[in-house]
């Protein structure tokens, strides 16, 4: 087991950072997920010892993160939400210099150093002062000071942060050839939703503190019920009704469309659609099954919590 939380608590003076979280995690692309304030940076910096837990108990690699954090430590590797560079260093002496907090000769260091750069997209600009930097660059630098020493597992807080289009790009694909080809599992903490069902297989999400959704991204898709697109001309209104008698949740939408979701599990058939179009007397002009994306499943989710 990679990480297991059992009732743990984080509190700031009255206030829960988490409130009683248990959560078990495997390993792969996992996506940690919510808003701003919602718990994913305290729960990293509680997984490296950094915030100790008022009660419950974690564990990472099964060593205890409240009695093992160095041991904990030393296999992770850590891209902090912060600009934590120093702005006097190149990017070859920071890094470098990581990998020798690490434990890792000098020579070993210099020379992984330059690997991790290249590998991230830093090339001759690694020799650069950090201070003339563009905020995407200095995502890519963090991201190479913490694979600079190998780890078996990398926490990644809101990698993408200040990066244009084409830079969000690059850094989601680093980061799944890093989960995928490269053997290191990631959680990647983001509050944007896209970056998580780009990157990462898994997911849980938190809301206060609280998890409100876990699980494989695909089998949380496939589990929130079909749903259709659909064009109707002619009276809507009545259609709609129609639909209301079955299970089935409606949309309306602009231009005549309508956004149909299954509530049970069973396979709709699209000429249930036709016939019922025959029945309102109205004309589909469009059928379309639409596949749910992690917005869905976390907007619904949001709302029941």
């Amino acid at each position: 087991m990679l990480i297991k939380i059992k009732n743990l608590s984080v509190f700031f003076g009255t206030n829960p950072a988490l409130d009683d979280l248990s959560v078990e995690l495997e390993g792969g692309a996992i996506g940690l997920l919510g808003p701003n304030g919602a718990g994913k940076s305290t729960l990293i910096k509680m997984l490296l010892g950094f915030v100790q837990p008022t009660r419950g108990e974690a564990k990472v690699f099964g060593l205890d993160v409240q009695t093992e954090q160095v041991a904990i430590r030393q296999q992770i590797g850590y891209l902090p939400e912060d600009d934590c560079l120093i702005p006097q260093m190149n990017a070859v002496q920071l890094v470098a210099y990581a990998g020798q907090l690490c434990g890792m000769p000098s020579r070993d260091a210099m020379q992984r150093a330059h690997e991790v750069l290249y590998y991230v997209g830093v090339d001759e600009e690694r020799y650069r002062p950090i201070s003339g930097y563009s905020a995407g660059m200095r995502q890519r630098i963090k991201l190479a000071q913490a694979l600079v020493h190998d780890p078996k597992l990398l926490l990644l807080d809101e990698p993408t942060n200040g990066m244009d289009t084409t830079g969000r790009e690059e850094m989601l694909l680093l980061v799944k050839d890093i989960s995928a080809d490269k053997g290191i599992d990631v959680v990647l903490s983001s509050h944007l939703l896209p970056d998580v069902e780009s990157a990462c297989q898994h997911v849980m999400a938190l809301s206060h503190g609280n998890l409100v959704i876990q699980g494989n991204i695909e089998e949380l898709r496939k589990n929130h019920g079909q749903a259709f697109d659909l064009k109707i001309v002619g009276d809507r209104d009545a259609y709609v009704a129609a639909l209301e008698r079955y299970p089935y949740n409606t949309e309306l939408r602009p231009n005549g469309h309508v956004r149909v979701t299954s509530t049970e599990q069973e396979q709709t058939e699209g000429t249930f659609f036709f016939k019922l179009a025959h029945e309102t007397g109205v004309q589909l002009r469009q059928l379309r099954e639409v596949k749910h994306s992690l917005e869905d499943v976390f907007a619904d989710a949001m709302e029941m919590e």
